[in-house]
């Protein structure tokens, strides 16, 4: 089933501010949330749906890929191609833990499967999924090719290993909660506790942000794989290098690599299934007669033996000459759709042999046709 548009889930348009699509995002986070919809699992699934939409569209680097590409740029969910990696509910509560304290007075997982009210605890959780875009010419589908491709990924920061602190440099506790990661507020009878807008909910502030990564956490490295593409491949295949995508956050796994593939057409050949399908023109005569030609594969020289009395439209098959299957499972055939030639012109000689075929078969025709020379 094909993913539905980031915006639509959201209720925005593509114009929409970084404040619009966070309050629309509220908005559906409320009206979906577990505590709301006990037991709900449509409503659960939109919740992740949503989460998904605004963990994309709220990174202006993601967003621009978006955009341009849409879910073709890899974007997708934990079991897919791309995607936040967000693996339940309470994964969701960390990452936007200032949304959810707003809008349910609470922690970032407030109340959610039993979840405790309290500091929010970062821990380790899977990159995200990447998808590359690779063009393959006809030949390299048939036979199999191994390409290097350069990609960006996105990994924990190697000087502070995903902490966002200098090195030898620790969080101190938030002056506005004292380390609670929520504060109280008070109105008559009633008191609600909210999330710390200063820490977050985390509990503590960093004072002495890395330098490498300014306090991101992430970076973004160039990198360069080796990828062996099978024999069979086509237009619309894919496939899946596991571990080759975003690296985890705080030592959680890495995502997948994703290659899908796209096979440029050929000049001559063309691919029905497996098989492999070219024209041959033939003459009138050795489609009366019959001959044996040497013609050009994709990749080798082949022997087709014609038999007489063939006509135009009709298939030769070489049997296994085709493509192999992607997945295994065999092969196609190599098949030459005939085409029968007929002159525009021949010679006196050449009418006059036909003349007297063609009345010992007592067939009518011009006796000068005018038009061979």
């Amino acid at each position: 089933m094909s993913k539905r548009d980031y915006y639509d889930i959201l209720g925005v348009g593509r114009s929409a501010s970084a404040d619009e699509i966070k309050k629309a995002y509220r908005k559906q986070a409320m009206k979906f949330h577990p505590d709301k919809n006990p037991g709900d699992k449509s409503a659960e699934d939109k919740f992740k749906e949503a989460a998904e939409a605004y963990e994309v569209l709220s990174n202006t680097q993601k967003k621009a890929h978006y955009d341009r590409f849409g879910h073709s740029a890899g974007f997708g969910g934990a079991g897919g191609p791309g995607g936040a990696g967000f693996q339940d509910a309470s994964d969701i509560f960390e990452n936007f833990s200032d949304i959810f304290g707003d809008i349910f007075g609470g922690s970032s997982s407030a109340g959610f499967g039993g979840a405790s009210r309290g500091r929010a605890k970062s821990r380790p959780r899977r990159g995200s999924d990447l998808r590359y875009h690779m063009e393959l010419s006809f030949l390299e589908s048939f036979e199999g090719v191994e390409r290097e491709v350069e990609f960006e990924s996105e990994e924990d920061c190697s000087s502070c290993s995903g902490t966002g602190i200098e090195k030898g440099k620790s969080p101190v506790n938030c002056d506005t909660c004292g380390g609670s990661g929520q504060v109280i507020q008070r109105q008559g009878f009633f008191t609600m506790a909210t999330t710390c807008p200063k820490c977050r909910g985390v509990g503590e502030i960093v004072k002495d942000p890395c330098k490498t990564c300014k306090g991101q956490k992430r970076e973004t490295r160039l990198r360069k794989l080796k990828v062996t593409v099978p024999a069979g491949v086509e237009t619309g295949s894919q496939l899946r290098l596991s571990g080759e995508g975003d690296g985890g956050y705080l030592g959680g796994g890495s995502g997948d690599l994703y290659v899908a593939l796209r096979v440029n057409p050929d000049r001559d050949f063309q691919r029905e299934g497996l098989d492999l399908v070219t024209d041959i023109e033939i003459s009138y005569l050795q489609s009366i007669l019959g001959t044996q030609l040497e013609k050009k594969s994709l990749n080798s020289d082949v022997t087709v033996d014609i038999p007489h009395g063939t006509q135009p439209g009709d298939e030769v098959r070489l049997k296994r000459k085709g493509f192999p299957a992607f997945r295994g499972g065999g092969y196609g055939d190599l098949v030459f759709r005939i085409k029968v030639l007929i002159p525009k012109s021949i010679s006196g000689s050449e009418a006059k042999l036909l003349r007297e075929i063609a009345k010992e078969k007592g067939e009518d025709v011009k006796e000068k046709s005018g038009w061979f020379s």
